[in-house]
């Protein structure tokens, strides 16, 4: 497969963008106090990985197959009542929304990316790719939501 030097380069950047998100979302589950949180931290950062390695893939010039629809699924993580002090749920409010904002970004730079591919292949699963990110968002919407730290 031949990529142009532009789309190496929104490979490159989705590259770096997914590699933060492991970062992020490791040490966020490490710092946050809520079980329910650190595992939806753990579960989309598992997601994260595998996002790395499609793109990774691709930039090494291996071909990909295009992928299956995502799973709409809408994991809701529940869980003991929160024994959390205030000041770790300030945190952990802080930690989800940290999260939300890196999700729309991410999923922003991938619908500016598939539009510069001319592979209908990789143009289908950068999509793939965007629509997991943003089940992520809502999946952190959610979460913020049900615990009361989202203003709507």
């Amino acid at each position: 497969m031949n990529l142009t030097q532009k789309e190496t380069e929104l490979l490159k950047d989705l590259k770096s963008q997914e590699e933060l998100c492991i970062e992020k979302y490791g040490k966020y589950g490490a710092d946050a106090c809520d079980g329910a949180l650190k595992n939806l931290f753990s579960s989309i950062r598992s997601t994260e990985q595998s996002h790395l390695q499609t793109v990774e893939k691709i930039l090494r010039g291996e071909e990909v197959t295009s992928p299956a629809a995502p799973s709409a699924v809408s994991q809701t993580y529940e869980g003991a009542p929160s024994s959390c002090s205030v000041t770790e749920k300030q945190n952990d409010a802080y930690l989800c929304r940290d999260a939300l904002a890196m999700e729309k970004h991410v999923s922003s730079l991938y619908d500016v990316s598939i539009f510069e591919f001319s592979d209908p292949v990789l143009r289908d699963t950068l999509n793939h790719i965007q629509k997991e990110e943003q089940n992520h968002g809502q999946q952190l919407y959610e979460y913020l939501a049900k615990n009361n730290m989202y203003n709507a």
